[in-house]
């Protein structure tokens, strides 16, 4: 009898690793369908908020024109002004909080991308100034602007730089009591970067919670009015931004009701930056051009045809992609502005179709859009529009891109 015991427990070990080995095999494979899982309910959550920021913007587009055809004629009624200025705001508004949804699902994925150019901090500032003023006027809160004399270059994108600095200053508004004042500063550091400082005299942040600021949906406590407002993404927007650009933030805050700073490093241009910002800084007015507006909201369309008409060019306007196709082939235009969805064909086909044309005009073709998705840009590139934007646009960016594409005068 051992020696038949000593036989069996060989085979029942055996039986045992091979059911432990049956069981890992069973773990695995259900751990790699709950993965599958998450990353599929990821993947669905990122299309779910492209869908809806797309949905939302198309009818900020004509709200944000309009109000920008307001502006022009508010003489006319002694209330119209304060209409415009009220539509304004609330459509910025409605921007940031879209633009921090979507940045949210790009933090966690990583597909944040960067444009870079050669910039001026004072433009990048003053930008920045533009967008949190609204917030600061309506605490009545005074804004202090300190920079340096000498011009200082950074080599950046200039609409993430401007939301990098605008964040902070719309959260320094936010923290701070009314009348208070806010300052924002500039240097060049030690270590030769420079150096842009924002500090408030607003509740101040808690040791505990310096380490965290940062972190997506991290946010200090606040009252159960929420007047504070925001979704907990600005400052996590902020540092990913910085490190894109090879720099890093700090904060220092000696605790609650003692106010706050937050301190932007970024590396400096080098010369040949500098160089090439001062060519791309030579722009006139724009020449009159041909302009062909393809787009099936009619509002969008109707108010984007107003805006550009009322700047003396001669525009046309189609409401879908077969009509936008055959026009842009027989305009002779300089400029085709287009939507991605339309109905009958698509924009990435109407542009396709009109660049394998060679015997037709080959106008700049800018795709005006409420998908802002990598992959949509990607796709955009390869089938020949020139230039993509995301709604609404201001017709001050649709005028400073016609000026620098066609000039009124060419350089001597």
């Amino acid at each position: 009898m051992p020696i038949l015991k000593s036989h069996e427990a060989p085979d029942d070990l055996v039986e045992k690793l091979r059911q432990a080995n049956q069981n890992l095999v069973i773990a695995s494979m259900r751990a790699q369908a709950l993965q599958d899982r998450a990353e599929a309910s990821v993947e669905r959550q990122t299309e779910f908020l492209s869908m809806l920021a797309h949905e939302l913007r198309n009818p900020l587009a004509p709200i944000a024109m309009a109000s920008e055809i307001l502006e022009k004629i508010g003489s006319s009624h002694p209330q119209l002004p304060k209409i415009q200025q009220i539509i304004s705001r609330q459509v910025a508004h409605m921007k940031r909080l879209l633009d921090d949804l979507l940045d949210a699902s790009r933090i966690s994925l990583g597909k944040i991308t960067l444009q870079k150019n050669p910039l001026l901090l004072t433009e990048v500032v003053k930008s920045a100034i533009e967008i949190s003023q609204p917030l600061l006027t309506s605490q009545r809160q005074e804004l202090t602007v300190r920079l340096p004399h000498q011009p200082l270059v950074i080599n950046g994108d200039a609409v993430r730089l401007s939301q990098v600095f605008s964040n902070l200053l719309i959260n320094a508004g936010k923290y701070s009591p009314e009348g208070a004042r806010i300052t924002l500063s500039a240097y060049q550091s030690a270590s030769d970067m420079l150096a842009v400082s924002i500090s408030d005299q607003g509740v101040g942040i808690e040791p505990e919670m310096q380490s965290i600021v940062f972190d997506l949906f991290a946010q200090v406590p606040r009252t159960l009015d929420r007047s504070e407002g925001g979704l907990g993404i600005g400052l996590a927007m902020v540092r990913t931004l910085v490190e894109l650009h090879g720099g890093h933030v700090e904060v220092c805050s000696e605790g609650l009701g003692r106010g706050s700073e937050f301190i932007v490093f970024l590396p400096l241009a080098n010369k040949s930056e500098e160089h090439t910002f001062s060519l791309l800084a030579q722009q006139d007015a724009a020449r009159t051009c041909r302009i062909l507006i393809i787009e099936d909201n009619v509002d969008a369309n109707e108010t984007l045809n107003l805006c550009l008409a009322t700047d003396g060019h001669a525009v046309d306007s189609a409401f879908d992609g077969p009509t936008g196709l055959a026009m842009a082939k027989t305009g002779a235009y300089d400029i085709v502005v287009c939507d991605i969805g339309l109905p009958g064909m698509d924009g990435y086909q109407v542009v396709s179709q009109l660049k394998a044309d060679k015997a037709a005009p080959q106008p700049f073709c800018m795709a005006m859009t409420g998908y802002d998705n990598p992959d949509y840009r990607a796709r955009a590139r390869e089938v020949g529009f020139d230039l993509y934007l995301v709604k609404p646009v201001s017709i001050e960016k649709l005028r400073e891109i016609i000026s620098h594409r066609y000039p009124a005068r060419s350089p001597s």
